[in-house]
């Protein structure tokens, strides 16, 4: 066990049929996650993320709620083995969605204004992706420049920009259809890989606006406390000044690019080298390898992660 820890939680795009299952039926503090989470929501949290139909699971407005309970869920369990107590909690963050249970650890938000919040976050960007659509591209081996050049290329008066610079060689863009079509051809025809991703929609990009309004109003009525731990902010890339910066930022987040490299560059500039992923998946350790080959993530995606700790 590290002395020194970042607690890291993934994101919306990690979730899949059967997650939390074995810790909900293994800790009882994991059910109550569940149970508080879905009287909350109004969705049968349990029932969707165990049995999915998988179409549901990935539905813009309930994965967003899933993912933060199934994440809050492994947490509370990995304290009540014993697994995720002992070490300094140094530093803390998420990708995109995983900040909410990045600020829950750090005490800015209790845990039911973050599920609140979160549905609203997912409702409101689902509402954007049906009024303005969109897709999103990941681009392989290229550096930022090179990408912000394409997208400016491709754009051609469309929205299209850099949405998530996950780790060196691995940048999302994200926009209209059309322009994610002409930049994928253009990349292409530079020997850059390209994926596009099955989304709802065109996520931190301008044609979210219309949801970061809205959920700027829902912040403004939310108590947010200081943060106990430095949190490392999406769209800063720095850790959170303040609460109110918190508030700020976390509607920016929706529809500015997300900054994780430059956030876990920022975690090991204090010299954390250990990072628990905790939550659905492996994405962040696979990004972190390509960050740092100095810096070692557990991913904690069942209760087996415990016994790793």
């Amino acid at each position: 066990m590290a002395e020194k820890v970042g607690y890291i939680f993934p994101g919306q795009g990690a979730q899949e049929v059967g997650m939390g299952q074995d810790v909900y039926q293994g800790y009882g503090c994991a059910r109550e996650v569940f149970e508080q989470a879905s009287d909350l929501s109004g969705i049968d949290l349990a029932e969707v993320c165990f049995k999915g139909p998988a179409d549901r699971l990935n539905a813009t407005d309930v994965s967003q709620v899933a993912m933060l309970t199934t994440s809050m869920a492994l947490l509370r369990a990995g304290e009540e083995s014993g697994a995720l107590t002992g070490e300094v909690i140094a530093a803390t963050g998420g990708l995109s969605l995983g900040e909410y249970t990045a600020l829950c650890v750090a005490g800015v938000l209790d845990f039911d204004e973050a599920i609140k919040l979160v549905q609203k976050r997912g409702q409101y960007m689902q509402a954007a992706a049906q009024a303005n659509p969109g897709t999103m591209v990941v681009l392989r081996g290229a550096d930022e420049q090179t990408v912000e050049d394409l997208c400016r290329q491709a754009g051609n008066g469309e929205v299209l920009w850099p949405a998530n610079y996950n780790c060196p060689g691995q940048i999302v863009a994200s926009g209209t259809k059309a322009a994610c079509g002409r930049l994928a051809e253009l990349a292409q025809q530079q020997q850059i890989a390209t994926i596009e991703l099955r989304v709802a929609g065109a996520f931190h990009s301008k044609l979210m606006s219309p949801a970061r309004e809205r959920l700027a109003e829902a912040l403004a009525e939310v108590n947010l406390k200081e943060p106990q731990i430095p949190v490392a902010c999406n769209v800063s890339g720095r850790y959170y000044r303040n609460s109110e910066e918190v508030r700020q930022k976390l509607a920016k987040q929706v529809d500015n690019p997300i900054r994780w490299q430059e956030c876990m560059e920022t975690m090991m500039g204090d010299g954390i080298e250990e990072y628990y992923e905790i939550g659905p998946g492996k994405v962040l350790a696979g990004l972190g390898r390509r960050i740092s080959r100095n810096i070692k993530v557990k991913s904690i995606n069942d209760p087996s992660g415990f016994d790793k700790i």
